[in-house]
């Protein structure tokens, strides 16, 4: 297991009329490998929370332990922790501050102790890892698209082999296609890498789509922690937290109101496919002609 929060609670402002509590007595693992998605509305903490898990902000309450260490022990390495748990910030334009791609992403292996040489090694990988293109590699990183300053942001921490990933929000403002590319490499990352992933978004086609775990804040504490499909089968709850299931959920819902045998909890687009299919094949109807669709 590799990070643990034990009861941590977190205040804004104690003690004076601006208090607010971000976080109430969580509890979690994170433990290797999985694929995480954690969503909330606006204001539900989620933020706060990722936070925690490489030492950014100081729990008011509770402990946060990193392979069995409470990472705010007096003479723990949080520098260390931090190039283990790599977070990629919302706007990479507050993680980007060199003159050139290739420089920026050297920065943090450099950090580590690396020469140049060994530094540049571990950013050209990491850039191509992410879809970036070598000749771009020498750039201003202000002069990049929205999607390849993203790409770079990531890349910046990917080049200190951390062992966990944490992305807030990493296709905000993308087109669909720039969208779908980023997470096609993450998922791909997870893969080849092993490493963990834990994907902060607002969009619930995605986390159905590539994560297997699901941890839902709401006003401060974990509502729901489970897979996708059952935590988007309480889709009326996640209303009144100002979320909702994936698009595809509610049309099977429709669908099996209207007296289609499907299952109404299905949450991807293939999954939706394959139920409706073999729906029909089973009705008998006349949509389908030798178990095919006409």
């Amino acid at each position: 297991m590799l990070i643990e929060l034990k009861n941590v609670t977190y205040t804004y402002s104690p003690g004076t009329a601006y208090e607010i509590h971000a976080l109430k007595n969580i509890n979690l693992s994170i433990p290797d490998g999985q694929f995480i998605g954690i969503i909330g509305h606006t204001g539900s903490g989620k933020s706060t929370l990722i936070q925690h898990f490489n030492a950014l902000i100081r729990p008011t309450s509770g402990a946060v332990l990193y392979n069995g260490e409470d990472v705010w022990e007096e003479n723990y390495n949080r520098k260390n922790l931090r190039s283990q748990v790599g977070l990629v910030f919302q706007y990479p334009e507050h993680q980007l501050f060199e003159s050139d791609v290739l420089s920026d992403v050297c920065f943090g292996p450099m950090n580590q102790g690396l020469n140049r040489e060994q530094a540049e090694e571990e950013a050209k990988k990491a850039l191509l890892q992410v879809g970036f293109k070598e000749k771009n590699f020498r750039k201003s990183p202000f002069e990049l698209s929205g999607g390849q300053k993203k790409r770079v942001a990531i890349a910046g921490v990917l080049a200190m082999n951390p062992k966990i990933l944490i992305l807030d929000e990493p296709t905000a403002g993308l087109d669909p296609k720039g969208r779908d590319e980023i997470l096609d490499q993450i998922a791909e990352l997870h893969s080849v890498r092993g490493i963990t992933i834990l994907l902060v978004s607002h969009s619930m086609e995605d986390v159905a789509k590539y994560v297997e775990r699901l941890i839902v804040v709401n006003k401060g504490e974990i509502a729901f922690d489970n897979t996708p499909k059952e935590v988007f089968s309480h889709y009326k709850e996640l209303e009144t937290m100002g979320l909702a299931a994936p698009q595809i959920t509610y049309i099977m819902h429709a669908l099996r109101d209207r007296g289609l045998k499907v299952d109404p909890n299905a949450t991807t687009i293939s999954e939706a496919k394959e139920d409706i299919l073999r729906a029909l094949r089973e009705s008998g109807s006349p949509l389908l002609k030798g178990g095919q669709a006409e």
